[in-house]
C-alpha cells in the first residue's frame, strides 16, 4: 500500500521520536478503558486516545496498542467500559499502564449493567457497545456508542508534557 504522502513529492512522514514529542503537548484527560474477557474476567488499560466522535449516535473511540496481552479482550469484547480519572486518581493510571493484566485485585470497582468493570470514584464513566473496530498502524481503533454514562463534580487529572497535572484554581 503506498503512502499518500508520495502524490506529494518529497515529503516524508516524520520520525518516530518527532512526532512522541510534538503529542506530548497536547494535554489530555486520563482514562482507564476496562473490558471482561471470555470467562468474565475484568481487565483494565490507561489509554492515552479516548476521543468523543458523534452526539447523535453517542459514539467514542479508543486506541489499543497491539503489543500487550490485554489486546485481545479489546479486540473480542462486544461492550467497553471509559473511567475518566478523578485529579486524586493518579495511581490508577500508573496502575492500569504498567499492569493491565489481572490489576483489578486491590482496585473498588462493580460491574455496570453492560457487565464492564466501572472503577469507583472517577469522575465519570461510560459503557460502550463496539460498533466497529480498525487496525491503524500499531493500534486498533475502537468505536463504541454510549449506552449508559454517569458523572459527578470535580477536577479531572490530566496529562501533559510527560507528566500528570492538576487545573489549578477554583
Amino acid at each position: 500500500m503506498s503512502s499518500p504522502l508520495s502524490a506529494l513529492g518529497p515529503l516524508a512522514p516524520v520520525s518516530a521520536d518527532v512526532f512522541r514529542e510534538t503529542c506530548a503537548h497536547f494535554a489530555t484527560g486520563v482514562t482507564v478503558a476496562t473490558a471482561c474477557n471470555g470467562d468474565g474476567s475484568p481487565h483494565g488499560l490507561t489509554v492515552s486516545t479516548f476521543t468523543p466522535v458523534s452526539l447523535d449516535p453517542p459514539l467514542v473511540l479508543i486506541c489499543v496498542d497491539f503489543a500487550p496481552a490485554i489486546h485481545e479482550t479489546f479486540r473480542w469484547s462486544p461492550v467497553f467500559g471509559i473511567n475518566i480519572l478523578a485529579e486524586d486518581q493518579k495511581w490508577l493510571s500508573i496502575h492500569f499502564a504498567r499492569l493491565p493484566e489481572g490489576g483489578f485485585d486491590q482496585v473498588a470497582w462493580s460491574a455496570g449493567a453492560s457487565g464492564v468493570p466501572l472503577l469507583a470514584g472517577v469522575l465519570g464513566w461510560m459503557e460502550c457497545a463496539v460498533v466497529n473496530r480498525m487496525d491503524a498502524g500499531d493500534h486498533t481503533i475502537v468505536i463504541g456508542e454510549v449506552v449508559a454514562a454517569g458523572s459527578r463534580e470535580g477536577k479531572p487529572l490530566l496529562y501533559f508534557d510527560r507528566a500528570y497535572r492538576r487545573i489549578e484554581g477554583t
